[in-house]
This record gives structure tokens, C-alpha cells and sequence, in this order.
């Protein structure tokens, strides 16, 4: 169903397969037990953070990872020259890896026709299986899916792709620039094809997880969560939520909080506080815990505060989720209320029931806890900028993977805070001096600019030769 809420996303496709044959490798349908990407097995290979310290070859060997080489922005291999330790025997290969979801990609891709790939030591896949047919002796076949699933701190879903290596462009314009710069009605009909793909590619993902588990409630929970984290802390608020299920909350917001709190190893001393009413909350909170008190999360989880702005820190998004799923109902459920609204009117409501759901006088007044209360004006516990955000990367992506998307919403998503991979796509395609109001004011038209970053301009090669993108959008034009 989702090509038919998406209709656009189809004219997306077109753009990405038209004229790369790479691409197709990259985009492959959600769909239950795996609904990721090749892209997300690189990050995780490319990683240490994430990689798996060992892995286990047929007949006994064991294979660790001193290098994983040079991230390929070009044709061939994923990795250039990686470098694998083979014990015992303490034997080193050195060479070229190739990454695919299945064993058996490696005979579809046709790899052992491309001469490319004559130095490939390891073929990386996250389903393990029988070897390819065509795959060459030698070659050691690693398997991801395991040791990561075994891993509870991590989640695919919250790696930030656009994190990863890509290519430094020219300052000079971009090739795009010549096809879209003054042509505004163009340039918004590929932006809103990009932003429906983006978005049902993120209702596959939910659809699969929800055919996988069966229990909306808490993968809303978890998808929120992960938002609210932001792409900062994501990973230590999904991990938190499977802790800590929204089934064990109950109508006590402050009580929901303080297990957040303590479960994420964030309650802070009384003394922080400046006034007697902080402190007097902290040692509420600690009475709380303490009679409440239960797993934590694990030492090796780290949470980052360098660079976060105050209104971001993960205790200030904690307060704001034990509002959003305390109390006799959670936030799931009025936006369950909702069905039958459409349009504007939904946009309006949906955005009311995160807001009037975080309205908590004593963070409304302050930015943490060892801030002063501000009795001047309103903090608002979860800004517009934020919500927004959620609703257009969550709330709506659920409702059409439940086919229950609301009439007329895509065309009035609200717009989210312009971010760097936003401004730098738009850079490229539209040219320096562009004016950003032909996508600010579009939630629809910033997940577009989002989408291209992450299919076209985050794997550019330097100067953008033989961009697909440009390729298709002037194959258009003619």
C-alpha cells in the first residue's frame, strides 16, 4: 500500500537506478528479519565502535580485524586495502573487502566477471549461508548478523549515515545547479519525489518491525524515543526503552521519571540545584528511584552532552518523554483520537498533543536542573522545531505503515531547523546565492534534500563526474 501513500516516490526511483547500476545495490526493500541497508553494514564494518572485535571461519580460524581498509567512493569494493589477522598461526591478509546483505549477492552482482574485485579477502554479509558459487577460494566469508544482534547497546536503525566518509567537492558549481537553479517548480517536484521516497522507505522499516513484534505500542515508543535522543544520544534512548517497556509505566508522570533517570544513570545530587525547589524535586525523584529502582544501563553506554544545547540534554528529553508516556493514556493513544482528521486540521492536533502533553511548570521555567528558574518566560519542554521533527519522522511514517495515513498531510508537513547536510545538498543542487525559501517552509521538501544527500552528494566523486542525478534530471529535460 505504501507505493499508493507515496505515489511520487516511484518518479525518486527512476532518478536513482536510471543511470547507476551501483545504486541498486544500496536500496533494497524493508521487509521482515532485515530492513536495513548495505550502507547500514558498512558504517558497521567501517566502525570499531560497532564492528565486531572477531569473527569465526569454517574449520576453526578466527578471523580480527586489524584495518578495515579505505572506504570506496568509486566503482569496485567497498574497502580498499584492508588488513585481516588470521589465528592461529597469526597469518595477515591484505586486500579488499566486499559487503552485501546475503551470501548469495555475490553471484546476482556477477563480481567474479568484474576484474575489479581479483583482490577481495573477505566478503562481509549479515545473513551468514552457504558460500557463492562463483566466489573464489580464499576468500573468507564473515558474518555480521549475529555478534550485532548480540549486542543489545546497538541498533541499526540508529547509525547516522550521513556520518560517514564521503567525497570533499569543489567550491565551483555543481552540475545539478545548471538543471535546477531557475527552474523553482522543478526543483520542488524533485525534492517532493525524494521526501515521499524517503518517507516510505521509513514506513517499510516500521511496517517490518511491527510484522516482526506485533506490538505498536512500544515500537512507537522506541521510534520517539530514538528521536528525542536526537542523532547525538539516539542509540542510549533506544537502548533505555527497551529497559524500560512503556507496558511498565503508569498515570505517575514523576514516577516515570525517575526510573528514566535512574535506569539511564542520570539523577543528579540535591546540592546541583541552585534553589530549594530543585532540590527538593531531585530528592523526590531518588525517593522515588530507590523504591523503584531496577536494571541500569550499562557502564559502557555513553552518553555525549559535548556540543548539545541546553534545550537538547538528555535529562530535559526524558522529562519530556515521561509526559509523553505516563499517565492514563499515552500519546499513542490521543493521536489514535485523531482518525478522520486530515490536512492542516491533523497537523494542528498532532502537534497540540505533543505539546499540551510537556507542558511541566517546573522545566517550563528552567533548563535543567542546575539552572535558576526563569520567571520571565515560558521554556517550552519540547520546542516546535523538535515536534515537528517527530511527527514527520515517526508519527507519519507509522500511520501509513498501519495504512492509516491521514488525507492531505504530506503537502503541509512543518518544517524542521535547516541542518548541514540540508544546507549542502541545497548548496549543489540549487547553487550559493539560492533562496532557501524554496524549502524552508516544507517538512516534505527538507526530507527530499535529506534523501539526495544520502543517495547522491554523500557518495560524490570529486567534481560530481558522472553524477546519476544530474544524468537522470538532464535525460528529462531533453
Amino acid at each position: 500500500m505504501t507505493h499508493i501513500i507515496f505515489p511520487l516516490a516511484e518518479t525518486y526511483v527512476h532518478y536513482l537506478h536510471d543511470h547507476a547500476s551501483s545504486f541498486r545495490e544500496r536500496h533494497d526493500a524493508y521487509r521482515a528479519g532485515f530492513h536495513w541497508t548495505e550502507r547500514h553494514l558498512q558504517c558497521l564494518w567501517f566502525d570499531d565502535r560497532y564492528r565486531p572485535t572477531a569473527f569465526p571461519l569454517p574449520g576453526g580460524e578466527t578471523v580480527t580485524v586489524l584495518d578495515p581498509g579505505e572506504w570506496n567512493l568509486e566503482a569496485g569494493p567497498d574497502f580498499l586495502n584492508a588488513t585481516l589477522l588470521i589465528q592461529p598461526g597469526m597469518r595477515q591478509l591484505r586486500g579488499d573487502v566486499e559487503i552485501h546483505v546475503h551470501p548469495s549477492d555475490w553471484d546476482a552482482h556477477k563480481h567474479s566477471e568484474d576484474p575489479s574485485y581479483a583482490h577481495v579477502i573477505a566478503h562481509v554479509t549479515w545473513f551468514s549461508g552457504p558460500a557463492p558459487r562463483t566466489l573464489p577460494q580464499g576468500i573468507c566469508p564473515l558474518s555480521l548478523a549475529e555478534p550485532i544482534l548480540a549486542n543489545r547497546s546497538l541498533s541499526l536503525d540508529d547509525i547516522d549515515l550521513k556520518a560517514y566518509p564521503h567525497a570533499v567537492l569543489p567550491a565551483t558549481a555543481r552540475p545539478c545547479e545548471a538543471a535546477l537553479k531557475n527552474a523553482p517548480d522543478r526543483a520542488r517536484a524533485v525534492l517532493a519525489a525524494a521526501g515521499h521516497y524517503r518517507l516510505r522507505a521509513k514506513a517499510a522499516r516500521i511496517r517490518a518491525r511491527l510484522g516482526q513484534t506485533g506490538d505498536r505500542h512500544q515500537i512507537f515508543y522506541e521510534e520517539v524515543m530514538a528521536a528525542l535522543g536526537y542523532k547525538r544520544n539516539q542509540a542510549p534512548f533506544r537502548l533505555l526503552a527497551r529497559l524500560l517497556p512503556v507496558s511498565s509505566f503508569g498515570p505517575v508522570r514523576d514516577l516515570t521519571f525517575a526510573r528514566m533517570l535512574g535506569t539511564a544513570r542520570l539523577l543528579p545530587q540535591p546540592e546541583s540545584a541552585p534553589d530549594e525547589e530543585g532540590r527538593h524535586t531531585i530528592r523526590t525523584l531518588w525517593d522515588l528511584w530507590w523504591h523503584h529502582s531496577g536494571e541500569t544501563l550499562p557502564e559502557s553506554v555513553v552518553w555525549r552532552f559535548h556540543n548539545l544545547r541546553p534545550q537538547n540534554s538528555p535529562v530535559r528529553r526524558l522529562a519530556a518523554a515521561a509526559c509523553l508516556f505516563s499517565g492514563r493514556s499515552t500519546v499513542r493513544q490521543d493521536l489514535d483520537r485523531l482518525a478522520g482528521e486530515s490536512g492542516l486540521r491533523w497537523h494542528a492536533l498532532s502537534t497540540d498533543c505533543f505539546e499540551s502533553r510537556c507542558r511541566w511548570p517546573f522545566w517550563n521555567k528552567r533548563l535543567a536542573f542546575s539552572s535558576e528558574p526563569d520567571t520571565e518566560r515560558e521554556i517550552a519542554l519540547l520546542g516546535k522545531s523538535r515536534t515537528a521533527a517527530i511527527i514527520t519522522n515517526v508519527v507519519l511514517p507509522f500511520a501509513a505503515a498501519e495504512d492509516a495515513l491521514p488525507d492531505g498531510v504530506l503537502n503541509h508537513l512543518p518544517p524542521e531547523d535547516l541542518s548541514a547536510p540540508m544546507r549542502l545538498t541545497a548548496r549543489h543542487l540549487f547553487g550559493r546565492d539560492h533562496n532557501p525559501s524554496l524549502y524552508a517552509d516544507s517538512g516534505l521538501l527538507q526530507q527530499g534534500l535529506l534523501q539526495i544527500h544520502l543517495d547522491f552528494c554523500l557518495n560524490a566523486k570529486p567534481g560530481c563526474d558522472d553524477c546519476a542525478l544530474y544524468a537522470a534530471l538532464a535525460d528529462h529535460a531533453s
